[in-house]
């Protein structure tokens, strides 16, 4: 059996607020009776634009129908801003907390209440669309839908996404993509605390600014180039700005947009200053 609080085994057993508002301003439903979890939460506003009642009808377990009602219990008398920036952890702490495996069913309380806003702000239909490569076929969930319960919720294992959003309890053979997905994450996440801890860099001087500049194009940017008949020359450097000339075959060259931007900039950035613009000198 699993380890229920007393907060969630009394919204199970007595549910505030099931139903439906039939003039609701707010529509969301998620989930289908087919995956097992299924949501449907109306809204109602007053007249300052705060939720005066919410109503919700669930198809699922104990934790569905718990979190359900706490929802709704939760966002009555918030603004939409306010109720949007509701989370699934936000849910799951109001009933003292859920067993690892029925996390899920708070992020399904999230996504109807961000489908019911996204309904009232734009008309769309109320159903979740979904949105991105679908990585687990057997219950729908997209990659996007992974990546962002992952990110927000600190996941690690393939074990705990599947926990958070069902991808992977089905055949299993997304668990792979999934693990390919937490791998790239991990990897987010170290580079960003190298960042952090790398000393800041000292402010350079213009004249300090062109040097490195220059040394940075020859060492690291010109044999790149030539190696495909192009060349780049130093113009000018105004500050933050650096204007270059590209030369030979890139000169005029379909892509010299991207040879400027995702070359030229991204390697200053990387040796030199980390806000440097680089622009195409005009004729």
């Amino acid at each position: 059996m699993w380890d229920y609080t007393e907060k969630v085994l009394d919204h199970f057993r007595h549910p505030r607020n099931v139903g439906v508002i039939a003039d609701a301003d707010g529509v969301g439903e998620v989930g289908s009776l087919a995956c097992g979890d299924a949501l449907k939460l109306t809204f109602k506003l007053d007249a300052q634009g705060r939720i005066a009642d919410a109503k919700f009808q669930t198809f699922g377990c104990a934790s569905a129908i718990a979190s359900s009602s706490a929802l709704t219990e939760i966002i009555k008398g918030m603004t939409l801003d306010e109720a949007g920036r509701v989370t699934n952890q936000d849910i799951a702490e109001y009933l003292g907390g859920l067993p690892e495996q029925k996390m899920h069913c708070s992020v399904m309380g999230r996504e109807a209440l961000e489908a019911a806003i996204e309904n009232y702000r734009t008309g769309r239909k109320t159903r979740k669309i979904l949105e991105g490569k679908i990585i687990c076929t057997c219950f729908g969930v997209t990659e996007e839908e992974i990546e962002r319960v992952a990110r927000e919720n600190h996941l690690t294992t393939v074990e705990q996404v599947t926990n958070y959003t069902k991808a992977g309890g089905g055949c299993g053979n997304c668990k792979g993509d999934i693990q390919g997905i937490l791998d790239r994450l991990a990897r987010e996440r170290e580079e960003a605390a190298r960042r952090e801890q790398a000393p800041p860099r000292r402010k350079l001087s213009n004249i300090e600014r062109i040097r490195m500049v220059q040394e940075t194009l020859e060492r690291d940017i010109r044999p790149m180039l030539k190696h495909d008949g192009g060349d780049i020359e130093l113009v000018d450097v105004e500050g933050r700005r650096v204007i270059v000339a590209l030369r030979g075959m890139c000169a005029g060259c379909q892509v010299a947009q991207f040879t400027l931007k995702d070359v030229v900039e991204a390697k200053l950035r990387e040796f030199v200053e980390p806000d440097l613009i680089v622009e195409e000198a005009r004729p």
